[in-house]
C-alpha cells in the first residue's frame, strides 16, 4: 500500500504537522496554542498560495 501525494495535499499536511507542533511549543495556555497554531497554519498555506502564484507569474 502506497500513499500518493501531490505537492499541495503534500504542503497541507507539513502546514498541519508543523503548525501543531509550534502551537505546543510555543505557547503555554490550550487556547493561546490552538489560536498561534491556526494561525501558523493560515500562514502557511497562504505562502504556498502566495509561492504559486509567483511561480506562475514566473512561469508566464
Amino acid at each position: 500500500m502506497t500513499l500518493e501525494l501531490s505537492h499541495f495535499s503534500a504542503a497541507l499536511l507539513f502546514s498541519l504537522f508543523a503548525s501543531v507542533v509550534f502551537g505546543i511549543t510555543q505557547r503555554s495556555t490550550a487556547r493561546e496554542q490552538v489560536k498561534y497554531g491556526l494561525y501558523c497554519f493560515v500562514m502557511f498555506v497562504g505562502g504556498v498560495f502566495a509561492a504559486g502564484w509567483v511561480m506562475w507569474l514566473l512561469r508566464h
